[in-house]
């Protein structure tokens, strides 16, 4: 590389390095424009590079907005494509009936009672103990779960804790988060390069490919400690309003780690242990406790899930 071209080099880095601490979207791409426009003029990049990297900062502009409701369902969507190449649906109409019932009408007394596509609950068919929320409002349970719960109270609890994060927005917020680091990062790396044509084809290929790579994430390590903490607060405030013990929460965690296996890819490995999830409880006011049920609830849960 000629020594001349060093200090367009240096600026255009300076310029995409600037790029990580604004977000606005105008702003963004004025200062891509200004960067490629140094580039080609010093021969560093050529217009084929220069067109990529507007293209990327254009991206990453976009991914700083609010997502739409539209565009959280696709997502959402994507998630939920992904779950379903992992398990299968269980196919027992009766179960995956009253669990959409229950989880019904949980959501329509959440804070969040009303999105684009609406609420849907599935049944998954594994020994698993797991259960996943899209943005877009899919709740997935397993069949190995579902064997932690000994009431409806602690099913409501399950799809209460999983609407909660929904309505808190965890899983666009994990996403939001990872698009913007990711594309930024990235742009950040390659600004201090010669950006050669690898370069700048990895930058586009590492934006359009973080959706895909967020959505593994997101199924296999979880959410954040603090976010399930949150989602089990939502869920007691959700199963008082609807009218169920909160205690069956503290009655399936109990349950729960004693059938979870150490070291597994499960809820162990998605959440926090349930004994840290019951300490957090206690805070809030719940103890281990029989739960209040009544002869009607009991019955109908046990009519519907004791083959579980």
């Amino acid at each position: 590389m000629k020594k001349t071209a060093l200090p367009a080099i240096a600026a255009l880095a300076a310029v995409l390095s600037a790029l990580m601490a604004l977000s606005a979207c105008q702003t963004m791409e004025s200062a891509a424009q200004i960067a490629t426009t140094i580039g080609q003029g010093a021969g560093v990049i050529t217009g084929a590079q220069a067109d990529s990297i507007r293209k990327s900062a254009r991206a990453v502009a976009r991914s700083a907005e609010e997502f739409t409701p539209e565009q959280e369902y696709y997502i959402g969507r994507t998630v939920g494509a992904v779950v379903l190449t992992r398990y299968k649906a269980y196919d027992q109409a009766a179960v995956n009936r009253y669990v959409n019932t229950l989880g019904q009408t949980l959501a329509q007394a959440s804070d969040l009672p009303s999105i684009f596509g609406g609420y849907h609950f599935l049944v998954l068919n594994s020994d698993d103990i797991n259960a996943f929320a899209t943005p877009s409002g899919l709740v997935f349970v397993t069949r190995g779960l579902l064997r932690c719960c000994r009431s409806e109270e602690a099913l409501a609890a399950v799809l209460a804790h999983e609407i909660g994060h929904i309505q808190l927005r965890h899983g666009m917020q994990a996403i939001e988060k990872a698009r913007v680091t990711e594309a930024l990062t990235t742009l950040a790396a390659e600004g201090a390069k010669t950006l050669g044509s690898d370069q700048v084809a990895s930058l586009t290929q590492t934006f359009e490919g973080a959706i895909a790579d967020i959505t593994s994430s997101l199924i296999n390590n979880g959410y954040a400690r603090t976010s399930e903490y949150e989602a089990d607060r939502a869920a007691v405030a959700l199963l008082r309003r609807v009218g169920y013990d909160p205690n069956g929460l503290i009655e399936m965690l109990t349950v729960m780690g004693r059938n979870l296996k150490p070291g597994g890819y499960d809820f162990s490995k998605t959440h926090p242990a349930p004994k840290d999830r019951i300490a957090e409880l206690r805070k809030e006011g719940l103890w281990m406790a029989a739960v209040q049920t009544t002869t009607t609830r009991q019955q109908r849960f046990q009519q519907a899930l004791g083959r579980i």
